[in-house]
């Protein structure tokens, strides 16, 4: 992994994000989990370069991602999507997913990313803040038939690495 100037970056964050999916892991290096994540971005706020990600209550996730300041967003080239797609479909709370997706947990600074991603961005927490009916437009209500709204976890970029 080479450590790389986020400035550097040259990606479209709406198919590295949107067509693809990544891996959102959160917590220690001693207690984590992962999740399967196609919703969030990059951008400049409080003058930071930050990345966002949406995460509902109801994801094993959720609880590491609230308890921890550190989260990391994991990109994998094409032949990982197997991979993905089982952190996707298994729960954490359930299964050992790294076994079951053939993935390899290494450590970058204190944050827990994977060996086989091709770009890994490392962040610090800076605000979540829950997503409600008063929130959003009325025409999104049917992502929430339920009611499990999404959180935005908002990070700081620490670092960027390329493989």
């Amino acid at each position: 992994m080479q450590k790389v100037d986020y400035r550097q970056l040259e990606l479209n964050p709406f198919t590295v994000i949107g067509d693809e999916a990544f891996l959102l892991t959160a917590g220690s290096p001693d207690s984590w989990n992962t999740m399967t994540a196609g919703w969030g971005g990059f951008g400049y706020l409080w003058e930071l370069p930050v990345a966002y990600v949406f995460v509902r209550e109801s994801r094993y996730t959720f609880r590491f991602i609230s308890e921890s300041q550190k989260f990391s967003l994991c990109f994998f080239p094409p032949e990982y999507k197997v991979a993905l797609e089982y952190c996707g479909s298994h729960s954490g709370r359930e299964v050992n997913k790294i076994e079951g997706a053939g993935i390899t947990p290494v450590e970058l600074e204190g944050h827990v990313a994977f060996e086989e991603a091709n770009m890994i961005v490392t962040c610090s927490k800076l605000a979540s803040i829950k997503l409600g009916e008063s929130a959003i437009d009325r025409s999104l209500m049917n992502f929430y038939p339920q009611g499990d709204w999404h959180h935005i976890f908002i990070g700081q970029v620490e670092g960027v690495y390329i493989n």
